[in-house]
């Protein structure tokens, strides 16, 4: 589509990473690693805390969710950029682009509010631990992770119902690997001050909100471990936690770093690296981060690959 033309878009060409078919090559075989890695880790994690007794708490069920979160979001981009790796027509439908753009916004945005709710869940563990399991029900966990994918289905509904019914005349091509926002605008004719107010205030709000509650429950968390007064009772409690600010880290630290900095001292090719990183690499890191620094994890792992042994022994 050329510059001006009004005539109605019926596709989308991803222009993706570019460079020659030799790294194209490459970069297929090293995205397809990290996402094989990615699916039979949470996969993995998700099986393995429906079936072990020891982690039937709420915690792990925030972290069975927060897997099958991260499940959603890498399958709504990844399996269409290995395919444009590997084809020349990297074409993508309209309504593929909206399904792409809605999935996606939905299972981020909802992956910021269970790291929140995940927050939550620590500070009532270690500040009430005699009150844990009333006011962490059943009930309430179920309440606050459909809260989280509400939440996310409606900002990502919001976006997409305003950013799709633009009109598209500057170009078809989306400097990009998948379908997100910005480069999407970038192609419109139309006037795009409402677009980028709702995306300041939502996704302002969103990030501003679980960002508050993590601080605020870890500033209460720390509070309470130094007032402990047992070394390793200090070193036992904030061991529980070690995982979840380390997966908090990594993913809030990469959306900053894309949506803090002034748009003038980064390019979108360092935006589609950022992308990369939160959308492709994070959901690959979160399995491994909550198996290798959690005792209960690798016991529980453990415990299964004993009860393989003696299964495969026993034929």
């Amino acid at each position: 589509m050329t510059p001006g033309n009004s005539t109605e878009v019926t596709e989308f060409y991803l222009l993706g990473f570019g460079g020659q078919q030799e790294s194209q090559a490459v970069l297929f075989t090293v995205f397809l690693i990290v996402y094989m890695t990615s699916m039979a880790g949470n996969t993995g994690m998700i099986l393995l805390i429906n079936t072990d007794p020891r982690l039937q708490i709420p915690m792990y069920f925030f972290l069975q969710h927060l897997a099958f979160v991260d499940i959603c979001y890498t399958s709504a981009i990844t399996p269409k950029m290995l395919q444009n790796f590997m084809v020349e027509n990297k074409s993508i439908s309209f309504r593929g682009c909206v399904i792409q753009f809605l999935v996606y916004g939905i299972f981020v945005t909802s992956d910021c509010y269970l790291l929140a709710t995940m927050a939550v869940d620590r500070y009532v563990a270690i500040c009430k631990p005699l009150r844990y399991p009333i006011i962490m029900s059943r009930t309430l966990c179920i309440q606050l992770v459909a809260g989280s994918y509400l939440i996310g289905s409606i900002n990502a509904s919001v976006h997409t119902g305003v950013a799709f019914s633009l009109s598209f005349c500057k170009s078809n091509i989306i400097n990009h690997f998948f379908c997100d926002l910005p480069p999407i605008l970038s192609l419109s004719c139309s006037n795009i001050d409402i677009n980028i107010k709702l995306l300041v205030v939502l996704v302002g709000f969103n990030w501003t909100f679980t960002v508050l509650v993590v601080i605020f429950s870890y500033i209460y968390i720390t509070a309470t471990i130094l007032k402990m007064s047992s070394a390793v009772g200090r070193k036992k409690t904030f061991s529980t936690c070690a995982s979840h600010l380390t997966a908090v880290t990594i993913f809030y630290g990469t959306l900053s770093y894309m949506y803090l900095q002034p748009p003038s001292e980064h390019s979108q090719e360092n935006m589609k690296v950022a992308s990369v990183f939160y959308g492709i690499i994070i959901p690959m890191l979160n399995p491994l981060i909550y198996s290798l620094r959690n005792k209960e994890v690798k016991e529980a792992v453990k415990a299964i690959g004993k009860r393989f042994f003696i299964l495969h022994a026993n034929r």
